[in-house]
């Protein structure tokens, strides 16, 4: 869905934080604050009352005079209700769009569809001030900053309001539904909606992974396992006499890796049916005095023989757009249970990148295909697929700028909480010629040290391209075992520690399973020519991208990607536009 909002429109708060290096320092500095967002001078400027005609000279006269007159407090009423700045701009849309009462607007509970539709998110005011001023945080007007007691009693009274609205609400939601009947009936013998199970998210991600074919994907996918096998049989002085726990082994066979690279004990979990024929894999290898494969949920799993930590942990968890399954969550759960501290995470790092792109071909595949079949027009098929992210390959030469990293994911440190993010982006065009921007590409790249500590700054990645022996470089070849590095001198060991092994999944590298994920753009744009000569032109995308894990199935993303363009000649970025996706 795409919203086109004026070029000051309010905005959540950027999360990234330099420990996570989702910004650069320049992009900091430009965007310190929202204040550069919102100048002084919005806040002069002339507002409507939410319930009449009225004009004040100013923003904060408009929400006076609509407290005073109409006993209406727009900031205190969205504090009351806790609404995030999406619910408030849904709450003022919806009130100059409907022309409620003030006593009906002041009866929201802040539970109704109106605080979720889409359709108020659009302006009923063009360039309305109401919806481009950040509301001050409501615990400032009620306690002195200086003063922790007095913070805290205001704090405490704010609590014990919000625990009796919410007892009220159940109150009235009781009374209203009749509860005590409602749960009777649904105790009744034979009644169908007793046996309706909820919704488990795991259920099909686990029983997807029980067929061949999806395994026979990702161990023929040469980036991928070749990269793995390389990290494992190139460091033994992280391996050798190691306790490995390998997460979500599938066919167990980066465990078989860790074995042959002289581990002492290797743990392979996975939920799913898999793991019966992994742990008939390992016995058919003769590693099974080796390798335990374990059958569950990491989450719930214990080590055997006593063994409570790990040295190293491994796991292939990447998915589309990098987070999509969640798998990294559990990863991360095993992380905080079985590593021992100095343990090493394998991958240890991976990096979320975003640029522009020309998908004109996929656009025309998966879109414009629509527009005439057999001579009829079904575009109604296509209208869909731009609230879809795509999952596709593009060539290098698609890319029309250089990528920003959007999110550095550092596996030894980083928490489930910080997967859901928000991050700013800058993209500076590389084309030499004016060009039609219709989509952003997002990848990955991923990196292995043997330290498990991140890697420098301006750390190149490895592109595999499709001439280069990646397989020779791992597989036994004539007979001859895989490299070896000599571990007996400390200076071997700390080359060892300092190499860094990595691939990418961009369109520069040859396809990988993940592919790229595309999200094409309803209103594309025109972005000048790059460097010249005698001058220099370039259009600047910049924006925010936001990502989240979908309410309605915890292993699928919601993606919104708010954006503006200044080209040539332009003083100031042109408006916003906020698009929305589901990656699933």
């Amino acid at each position: 869905m795409s919203v086109r909002l004026s070029q000051r429109s309010t905005l959540p708060e950027d999360d990234s934080g330099s420990e996570e290096g989702t910004a650069s320092s320049e992009e900091d500095n430009e965007e310190e604050t929202w204040d550069d967002w919102v100048s002084d001078s919005m806040e002069q400027r002339a507002c409507r009352s939410l319930f009449e005609d009225k004009v004040l000279p100013s923003v904060q006269e408009a929400l006076a005079y609509d407290k005073g007159t109409h006993g209406f407090d727009l900031d205190g009423f969205c504090a009351q209700l806790s609404l995030d700045t999406y619910r408030r701009i849904r709450l003022i849309n919806f009130v100059r769009k409907t022309n409620p009462t003030s006593a009906a607007v002041g009866a929201l509970t802040g539970a109704e569809e109106l605080f979720s539709s889409d359709e108020y998110l659009h302006p009923v005011l063009e360039d309305d001030p109401l919806l481009q001023i950040q509301p001050e945080d409501w615990s400032d007007s009620d306690a002195d900053d200086t003063d922790p007691a007095k913070r805290i009693i205001a704090l405490e009274k704010r609590l014990s309001a919000a625990k009796q609205d919410l007892a009220d609400y159940r109150a009235l939601v009781s009374k209203q539904l009749d509860i005590p009947t409602l749960i009777a009936a649904v105790n009744e013998p034979g009644n169908i909606s007793q046996s309706a199970p909820a919704r488990d998210d795991d259920s099909h991600y686990f029983q997807s992974y029980e067929a061949n074919d999806i395994h026979a994907v990702m161990i023929q996918d040469k980036v991928r396992t070749s990269t793995y096998a390389h990290f494992i049989l190139t460091n033994p002085s992280l391996f050798h006499d190691a306790v490995v726990l390998d997460v979500g082994c599938g066919t167990g066979i980066l465990s078989l890796f860790a074995a042959k690279a002289g581990a002492k004990r290797v743990f392979a979990v996975d939920a799913s049916d898999i793991a019966e024929k992994a742990e008939k894999i390992v016995k058919a290898n003769d590693l099974d005095s080796i390798v335990t494969v374990i059958r569950g949920k990491v989450e719930d799993i214990t080590l055997p023989e006593g063994i409570e930590k790990v040295d190293v942990i491994i796991s292939e968890w990447m998915g589309y757009a990098l987070l999509y399954e969640s798998m990294l969550d559990s990863v991360l759960r095993a992380r905080d249970r079985f590593l021992r501290p100095g343990g090493v995470m394998a991958p240890s790092q991976s990096k979320m990148l975003l640029a522009l792109c020309d998908a004109s071909e996929v656009s025309k595949e998966r879109v414009d295909f629509w527009n005439d079949v057999y001579g009829f027009d079904l575009s109604i098929m296509a209208h869909d697929l731009y609230d879809e992210a795509i999952v596709d390959v593009v060539g290098p030469h698609t890319l029309l700028s250089e990528p920003d990293t959007v999110k550095d994911l550092h596996l030894g440190v980083i928490t489930p909480r910080q997967l859901d993010f928000v991050s700013s982006f800058k993209l500076l065009c590389t084309v030499e010629r004016r060009t039609k921007v219709n989509s952003f590409i997002l990848y990955f790249d991923t990196f292995f040290t043997a330290d498990g500590q991140p890697v420098p700054d301006g750390t190149e990645v490895k592109v595999i391209r499709e001439s280069d022996p990646i397989v020779a470089e791992v597989w036994p070849v004539g007979g001859r075992p895989a490299p070896q590095r000599r571990t007996s001198s400390s200076f071997g060991t700390q080359v060892e520690l300092s190499k860094i092994t990595s691939f990418s999944t961009g369109p520069q590298s040859i396809p990988t399973h993940w592919k790229q994920t595309l999200f094409l753009l309803r209103e594309p744009f025109i972005v000048n020519e790059g460097a010249f000569v005698f001058h220099f032109v370039c259009s600047t995308v910049t924006g925010h991208f936001h990502c989240v894990k979908s309410k309605t199935n915890s292993r699928e993303l919601d993606v919104e990607i708010h954006y503006s363009v200044r080209n040539e000649g332009e003083t100031q970025d042109g408006a916003i536009t906020v698009q929305m996706y589901k990656v699933r």
